[in-house]
C-alpha cells in the first residue's frame, strides 16, 4: 500500500501528480485559506506524511495527536510554526526548503530598501491621488543608496546574497552574525561589528535572522533608539524578530526615516494595522519569495523532502 499523506494547501498540478506516483494523498483545495485546525488536527491523525506550509501550526498538541506520522515537509526556509522539540521526541523527521529561494529573496529584500529609501510607493500614490501640480526641489525626497552604509543583521545565504547586490550599489557593508563569517568578510569586502555598532553606523539595517526564541524582538526600543534619524530599518525575515510597537512608535515620531516591512508578528495583517497607517512605512504581504520559478522549486523540493523520508532515503533537508 501507498503511505497516506495530506497536502495542507493547493499547490501545483505537476508537483501532486509526483506525489501521486508514490502516495494515496488528500490535499486541502484552497490557495487562499489556510485549512482550518480541526481539520488538519484529524487529517494528521491518520497520515505518514504531512506537507505543510508556514501558516500552518504544527504545535506539540498536533504532534501528540499523529498515530503514524513520520515526516513533516515544510515548504519554507524557516520552520518556526513546527515544535521540533516535539517533533523529535516522537521520532517524526521535519525537512524544509532552504538554497532555492535565497536569491529571489534577496531580490525582493533589496527592492524594499529601494522602494522604501526612495518613497516609490508614496509617489505612485501622489499621481493616482491627483496630487502632482508641479516639481518642487524637495518634492518626495528619499535616501541615497549607493555609497551608504548597509548593516546586515543575520550573514546566511540571504543576507550574503543582499550584500552581493550592495555591491554594486557600492554601499559600505557592514554585519553582525553569531559567528563571524570570514568567508562573507573576503568576498564581499564585509566588516564584522557588534550589533550595537551596526545599529549606530548603518543607514540600512536588514534584519535577516530566523524567529526563534533567542531573536524574538531581537530589535526593540533600545536598539531601534540606537538607529540614526536618517537610517531605514529592512525586515524580511520574521515579524516576531521585530517590536512592532517600538517600531511604530519610532516611526511616528520620525526617529527613524523608514522601515520596509515583508513580515509582521501576526500575519495577515489588513489596513487597520497601525504600522500601515504611517506614510514612512512600505508593507507588503510576505512575497519575499514570491516569484513563479521560486515557488515551484520551493513545491518541488518539499515533495522530494517528504518522498526521500517515506522511501527510507536521506531527505535532501533534513532540520531532525
Amino acid at each position: 500500500m501507498k503511505p497516506k499523506i495530506f497536502i495542507t494547501r493547493k499547490i501545483p498540478n505537476n508537483i501532486v501528480k509526483k506525489l501521486e506516483e508514490n502516495c494515496e494523498l488528500a490535499m486541502w483545495n484552497s490557495e487562499d485559506t489556510p485549512v482550518p485546525r480541526h481539520i488538519l488536527q484529524e487529517k494528521i491523525r491518520e497520515v505518514d506524511g504531512l506537507y505543510c506550509l508556514l501558516t500552518d501550526e504544527i504545535d506539540e498538541q498536533m504532534i501528540e495527536s499523529a498515530q503514524q506520522l513520520k515526516v513533516i515537509s515544510n515548504m519554507a526556509v524557516g520552520f518556526n510554526n513546527i515544535d521540533i522539540t516535539a517533533a523529535k521526541a516522537n521520532g517524526i523527521i521535519v525537512t524544509n526548503t532552504p538554497d532555492v529561494l535565497t536569491e529571489t529573496t534577496a531580490d525582493l529584500t533589496f527592492a524594499l530598501l529601494m522602494a522604501t529609501a526612495r518613497r516609490i510607493p508614496e509617489a505612485v500614490d501622489y499621481i493616482k491621488n491627483d496630487q502632482w501640480r508641479t516639481w518642487s526641489p524637495m518634492q518626495l525626497t528619499g535616501r541615497d543608496i549607493h555609497g551608504a552604509t548597509l548593516g546586515i543583521i543575520g550573514m546566511g545565504r540571504i543576507g550574503t546574497a543582499v550584500a552581493r547586490r550592495a555591491l554594486g550599489f557600492n554601499m559600505n557593508i557592514i554585519f553582525h552574525n553569531r559567528n563571524k563569517n570570514l568567508r562573507s568578510v573576503e568576498d564581499l569586502h564585509a566588516a564584522y561589528v557588534s550589533l550595537e555598532t551596526l545599529l549606530r553606523e548603518a543607514d540600512f539595517v536588514c534584519v535577516m535572522v530566523p524567529y526563534t526564541k533567542h531573536t524574538h524582538h531581537l530589535i526593540a526600543e533600545r536598539e531601534l533608539k540606537m538607529m540614526k534619524r536618517t537610517s531605514i530599518l529592512i525586515n524580511t525575515s520574521r515579524g516576531g524578530v521585530v517590536d512592532e510597537h517600538a517600531l511604530y512608535q519610532v516611526l511616528k515620531e520620525h526617529n527613524i526615516f523608514g522601515a520596509g516591512l515583508d513580515v509582521f508578528a501576526q500575519e495577515p495583517i489588513n489596513a487597520s494595522h497601525p504600522l500601515v497607517s504611517l506614510p514612512n512605512v512600505v508593507a507588503l504581504p510576505h512575497i519575499g519569495s514570491a516569484s513563479v520559478q521560486t515557488r515551484h522549486k520551493m513545491a518541488e523540493l518539499a515533495a522530494e523532502n517528504l518522498i526521500c523520508v517515506l522511501e527510507k532515503r536521506q531527505p535532501p533537508y533534513r532540520i531532525v
